[in-house]
């Protein structure tokens, strides 16, 4: 997990970028009936708005929340180091879903406000199990793979 400052800002990115792709080809496929290699492609055109919005909630909000929350329920001098890390994963979709299609019903779906509230839930339920799967099989380990590795070395200071 991050250290510093400059350390969580590149692993944000990085899981932004991982886990906002992947939701961004899912709902597309939704919504063309099935998956498609122009799937792939088209995601790229709602990647800047959606990775920055994500950012931004994750960097600023959700992951202080998260990490209150988890350290608020859980001793980590008590506790083993994954177990730590997949409550922090699974409360990070926990919130972030939500709020993340919530931006999504309002930029992509939007017909209407008497519908709002109606779309949102849809997408909601439609893309938490996807996000949670995603995240904690794939762009968590993935993730915290390549972050190790590029902090290889500050990692081993800090121990």
């Amino acid at each position: 997990m991050p250290k510093t400052k400059f350390q969580d800002v590149i692993f944000t990115i990085m899981m932004v970028i991982l886990m906002v792709y992947a939701m961004i080809c899912y709902n597309i496929a939704i919504s063309m009936g099935g998956l498609s290699n122009k799937v792939f492609l088209m995601a790229f055109s709602e990647m800047p708005i959606m990775c920055a919005v994500a950012f931004v909630l994750e960097f600023l909000v959700v992951g202080r929340v998260v990490k209150h929350l988890t350290f608020k329920t859980i001793d980590p001098a008590k506790t083993q180091p994954i177990f730590i890390t997949l409550m922090i994963s699974a409360l990070t979709v926990c919130f972030m879903c939500p709020v993340m299609s919530f931006v999504a019903s309002v930029l992509f779906n939007y017909s209407g406000a008497e519908n709002i509230v109606s779309t949102w839930l849809q997408i909601t339920v439609m893309n938490f199990p996807m996000a949670m799967f995603w995240q904690l099989c794939y762009a968590g380990p993935i993730v915290r793979k390549i972050f190790r590795t590029i902090f290889k070395k500050q990692l081993a200071e800090d121990k």
